[in-house]
């Protein structure tokens, strides 16, 4: 073949591949693409700046608004309750709730030492009050022993009555958001631990996730900024999602919500079901303001 020939050849095929090329749909570009270009462009499609003043501590990423289409597909971790007027999600915080177990048992048993030194002390035959170092000792163990009963007390009440799940849920009729909220005094178990139910506009509602690195938690979380109707000026944070590993997952999570509030097909199956025998669930139910419970599983009509 003549050098002339080859040339026309080679551009004749030039031609055919930039043809082919340019009459790709989109289904077909995402087809052929590798996994790393498919990421890539997930990637991109999240804010790689803050959004929103104040920057959010451990800042990773802005999330898509929630009344855009959504191009990450939804997918729910877990979930109470899913129909077509409202549904709820739960919200675990990442606490090894068996470990107030074993700190009861850890302290039941130096406490009643202790006790039995007061008592022993008390009732020996030299104990006297005038004598300084017999009220001293006797100070110590009581002192001792208020604080192993209020560790005791605190175990307790975190493991018999403080909700394992502070639910969301999601009212699509309604456009509106409940989130539940058990304040526990951490270390405090004299206070009350009283529960609230925040309400908020889904409209004003911003995804974020930020990236945890404390020994307590790690992993990204997906928090729900709220701002001043029409600005991007946060008034405040709540936590709609605590950590886990993959980042990804937080995504599709605020993507099913989304879609959810759009009045759209959603996947109805969670990837995983609630742990537990549904007992924390129940309670945290049972807390909840009737007024508020009964507004968010039901549609505005319901109201008259």
């Amino acid at each position: 073949m003549s050098k002339r020939k080859r040339n026309s050849a080679r551009n004749k095929n030039t031609q055919n591949s930039a043809v082919s090329e340019s009459q790709l749909t989109r289904k077909d570009i995402l087809r052929y693409a590798t996994p790393e270009q498919l990421k890539a462009s997930v990637d991109h499609y999240f804010s790689r700046q803050p959004l929103l003043t104040p920057r959010l501590k451990n800042w990773e990423e802005d999330l898509p608004a929630n009344s855009e289409k959504q191009v990450v597909p939804g997918q729910l971790i877990q979930v109470t309750e899913i129909n077509d007027i409202w549904m709820e999600v739960p919200r675990y915080e990442n606490i090894m709730w068996g470990l107030a177990w074993f700190g009861i048992i850890a302290l039941v048993i130096p406490f009643i030492i202790v006790i039995g030194m007061s008592i022993e002390i008390i009732f020996s035959q030299d104990f006297n009050l005038s004598n300084g170092y017999h009220v001293g000792i006797i100070s110590i163990l009581w002192g001792a022993e208020f604080f192993l009963l209020s560790m005791i007390i605190l175990f307790l009440r975190m493991a018999l009555f403080v909700p394992r799940s502070q639910p969301v849920r999601f009212n699509r009729k309604r456009q509106k958001i409940y989130i539940f909220e058990h304040h526990r005094k951490a270390w405090n178990p004299w206070a009350k631990w009283p529960t609230t139910v925040r309400v908020f506009d889904w409209a004003d509602i911003h995804g974020e996730i930020s990236h945890e690195t404390d020994r307590f938690e790690q992993g990204f979380r997906l928090y729900g900024a709220i701002c001043e109707p029409g600005t991007r000026k946060v008034t405040e944070r709540v936590i709609l999602n605590y950590s886990i590993y993959y980042i990804q997952l937080q995504r599709e999570l605020w993507s099913h919500w989304c879609q959810y509030m759009q009045h759209q097909p959603v996947v109805m199956d969670p990837l995983c079901p609630p742990p537990g025998d549904g007992r924390p669930q129940k309670k945290a139910k049972s807390l909840w303001p009737e007024a508020l419970d009964r507004e968010s599983r039901t549609a505005p009509e319901s109201d008259f």
